[in-house]
């Protein structure tokens, strides 16, 4: 089977380790390719192909598409790329189109979707299945009426499936869609997503790789692979100068893939021994595996990290929307996890909260995390999607 999964980015990278961690599912039995269209990323060895659109972004307000290298026409960045997409099309001929996010989000990018879903229903793209892959918490809308009836025409007519990752006894699609009995096509929950956990005893040999005895104790702090954050890597930063009474305790923080340059020197500034300061790393699980206790902020696939490796964690919701703060809430009854308000962030706040959770155990959860190979199990299954046969 041959399947095209397209995975737009526009701030961090959350979304396409999310993609990617089905692809890489996927790939194990069919040709998989992965259609890209943000800005440029190290790109992981593995058995799925990557096709990465001309880059384009969205500006810091969310109001507009820019393209991600200076000086590029946007109408003419569009053009290339709707006719790099329905070419590839053409030439590929997918069996299985499987969208992230569109329709209910990424509608700024509808210039180049649509015509590759009308194109499948009039024929003049060979026919496959079209499927949605959908995170658990979508955002607020100003108008949430006219939203959901314009997500509900597009999915009930130009799809055939929509796959929901999530667990629905923790967040159903409902909490933050309200018309989701009025979705037609059929649609399944695969659980959520999380990369496979590190191989037994990598965190044991990380912590002994750092000088740390059983008792002695590790704090991680990160702010995933987008941009921004910074406030909470200073908070800590600030915070840890008031633990030094706490004996060998290391605090090691991360920065985002695409934190501004000047973080890192601001950070050396505040000049404590016992903290470590790292840029972005693929082995993050490894450090959530060693860790007693993290720090972060609440995005889907840190929480997913955060919870295969059963590790306490101090979360801070991004403030521009509500879905961290809402995936906070449904996740700190099944886990050791606290919700950190700005005014949490001043140092001495911060340290007593570090102090109270520095000694939780790891905690195994009842949660589905399988959602990858849940979700090539589904989409391997067409007698569920293929409704225009029937």
């Amino acid at each position: 089977m041959k399947i095209a999964c397209y995975c737009q980015h526009v701030l961090g990278v959350g979304h396409f380790h999310r993609s990617l961690e089905v692809c890489k599912a996927l790939a194990e039995r069919h040709k998989t390719v992965m259609i890209l269209g943000g800005p440029k990323l190290t790109l992981p060895d593995s058995n799925v192909r990557f096709i990465q659109l001309p880059g384009i972004k969205m500006d810091a307000d969310f109001s507009q598409l820019l393209p991600c290298e200076p000086g590029q026409n946007i109408v003419q960045l569009k053009q290339k790329r709707q006719k790099q997409l329905f070419d590839f099309f053409l030439s590929f001929q997918p069996d299985v189109f499987l969208v992230e996010l569109y329709p209910f989000g990424r509608k700024a990018f509808r210039f180049e979707l649509d015509p590759i879903l009308k194109g499948i229903d009039t024929g003049d793209l060979p026919n496959c299945t079209r499927l949605c892959s959908l995170r658990d918490i979508l955002v607020e809308k100003k108008d949430r009426q006219k939203y959901e009836t314009r997500v509900l025409r597009v999915l009930n007519t130009s799809f055939d499936g929509l796959l929901i990752h999530s667990d629905p006894t923790c967040i159903p699609l409902e909490n933050t869609f309200s018309q989701a009995s009025a979705i037609t096509v059929p649609s399944y929950y695969t659980g959520f997503i999380a990369p496979s956990r590190p191989a037994q005893g990598e965190g044991r040999q990380l912590r002994k790789s750092l000088g740390l005895c059983p008792g002695d104790k590790l704090l991680v702090a990160s702010i995933g692979g987008g941009s921004v954050g910074a406030e909470l890597l200073h908070a800590t930063a600030k915070a840890a100068l008031l633990l030094k009474n706490i004996p060998n305790l290391q605090i090691h923080l991360f920065m985002g893939m695409y934190s501004d340059l000047g973080l890192c020197r601001e950070l050396e500034g505040i000049n404590d021994e016992n903290i470590t300061i790292h840029s972005f790393t693929s082995t993050f699980q490894n450090w959530l595996a060693a860790a007693d206790l993290s720090i972060s902020m609440a995005g889907y696939n840190t929480c997913m990290n955060l919870l295969s490796n059963g590790v306490a964690a101090l979360l801070y919701p991004f403030a521009q929307n509500r879905e961290q703060r809402l995936r906070i809430s449904s996740l700190s009854t099944n886990s050791p996890f606290v919700l950190l308000e700005t005014s949490d962030l001043a140092a001495d706040t911060l340290a007593d909260k570090i102090k109270a959770n520095l000694h939780h155990n790891k905690q195994a959860n009842s949660l589905n995390l399988d959602g990858a190979s849940r979700s090539r199990k589904l989409i391997e299954d067409f007698r569920l999607w293929n409704r225009r046969e029937t």
